[in-house]
């Protein structure tokens, strides 16, 4: 059997279990053999491991696994490449939240003032792995999961940040998800129907399910099964049927502002404080623990981070998680696919996020966009799509502009940039709060303070 060596740079991250577990149970005579984890925090690694070898316990066919802190090792030889980083970590999620809440708006790590300065921090980082990966394993594909997603990938995509172009993939399994929960509303199997799903990551819209060539969305949109979708009770069912169309589940944000602002104002702890309390026990139980014990820890951490997912808009929306999306298992099978229709020319169709090159009208065609794509050897292709409304293309534009300034921000050092893409995002009422915000993050990030004194990459690349 050819070897197959996947790199995966956040090796210690905590949802690298799932990644593992899917390609255990991958039998294909061309599946991935060996798995490299990077990551800059030994103990973390080290608690990853363990839970890794629980999984490989009498699996004779699991993944070889090699771990380490540097990075061009990790990547020598390497056919494909996770990027799971989280720049600043948990801590640097909390900052992002608490900083904008201070001043009355949200901090939502993808949406929002939370997704513009994580993308601060995360853009410079995600371009020096770009460039690292074209010099150490120019052959490999990149698959992106690390968040702001759209905008991460869209760096490392530029020929003047990270310069990968098409090799580089962003993926996130919110879309599938929403579709797996509509066909099941709609009791059709998901391969037998052609979604067309259309949009930004985490700022989607489902606007077609045909089935033979008939569209059922609008049956479903005036019918009595709507109310049992998750979409139903989150966004309410006359919502849905004046939008005509089924949002991601982040565009609760966006029309419910109010509602997520009151939310997260009376929430005990945010989203970010929560995880980073429940990973700081598993990561300091795992890493000396028996790898079977760190996989029941691993499980249960797992299990309880899925229900608390998004668990300000559900309270609010009385929309509780569907059993399916409790199983963990979205995003790491959507890379398992991308990877075998690279890797073996198996045709698939997937939701990604990949440069937009005419596919939505109004926006550039190095804007990455999150569409339908046909994907084989050749790596993916935007289908063809219907244009966006005049709503959704307005909210999408307005978003892009933000990212698009952000990863200038980013690659040219700029302080002005910066403060422009936070005080134009749509969620942000205010440049006085925008400039507030940015100071708290230069008071307590100095890789930022760096960032902005020394000029950004592009001037020292």
């Amino acid at each position: 059997m050819p070897r197959v060596r996947l790199a995966i740079v956040g090796g210690g991250g905590f949802r690298v279990p799932l990644v593992y577990r899917a390609l255990i149970a991958d039998d294909h005579d061309r599946r991935v053999t060996d798995v490299a984890l990077h990551d800059t925090d030994p103990t973390r690694l080290r608690a990853v491991c363990r839970v890794l070898e629980g999984l490989a316990a009498g699996q004779p066919g699991a993944p070889r696994v090699s771990a380490g802190t540097d990075l061009t090792e990790a990547l020598r030889g390497a056919d494909f490449v996770f990027s799971a980083i989280r720049v600043g970590g948990l801590e640097g999620r909390v900052l992002d939240e608490r900083t904008a809440l201070a001043q009355g708006v949200l901090g939502q790590e993808t949406t929002g003032a939370g997704g513009v300065t994580y993308g601060l921090r995360t853009v410079p980082v995600a371009v020096r792995l770009a460039r690292a990966v074209k010099q150490v394993s120019p052959q490999a594909w990149v698959i992106n999961f690390t968040n702001p997603a759209g905008m991460v990938t869209q760096s490392m995509a530029a020929a003047d940040g990270g310069g990968l172009g098409e090799r580089v993939v962003g993926i996130c399994d919110s879309p599938v998800g929403l579709m797996r929960r509509v066909a099941q509303a709609l009791g059709i199997e998901p391969g037998r129907a052609r979604f067309d799903y259309a949009g930004l990551n985490h700022l989607g819209w489902l606007r077609r399910v045909e089935v033979d060539g008939q569209d059922l969305l609008p049956d479903l949109l005036a019918g009595e099964s709507l109310t049992s979708t998750e979409e139903g009770a989150l966004f309410g069912t006359d919502w849905l049927r004046t939008l005509g169309a089924v949002p991601n589940e982040y565009l609760w944000y966006w029309y419910f502002t109010a509602e997520a602002q009151r939310a997260a104002q009376a929430a005990a702890a945010t989203r970010g404080e929560y995880v980073a309390e429940q990973q700081t026990r598993f990561y300091a139980g795992a890493a000396d623990a028996d790898p079977a014990d760190a996989l029941v820890s691993w499980e249960r951490a797992r299990r309880d981070r899925e229900l608390s997912y998004m668990a300000d808009s559900r309270a609010a929306g009385a929309a509780g998680r569907a059993g399916a999306d409790l199983d963990g298992g979205g995003y790491d099978r959507m890379a398992l696919e991308l990877m075998r229709a690279i890797a073996h020319d198996e045709a698939a169709t997937l939701v990604l996020n990949v440069a937009n090159n005419g596919t939505l009208a109004g926006l550039s065609d190095d804007a990455v966009v999150e569409v339908p794509c046909a994907v084989d050897a050749d790596g993916p292709r935007p289908l063809p799509l219907a244009p966006l409304d005049g709503h959704q293309l307005g909210l999408v534009q307005s978003v892009k502009a933000v990212e698009t300034t952000t990863i200038e921000a980013a690659l040219t050092g700029s302080q002005r940039l910066a403060l422009l893409a936070l005080a134009t995002h749509p969620l942000v009422d205010s440049v006085t709060r925008a400039r507030a915000i940015l100071d708290a993050q230069l008071a307590a990030v100095p890789a930022l303070r760096s960032l902005f004194s020394q000029g950004g990459l592009r001037k020292r690349h």
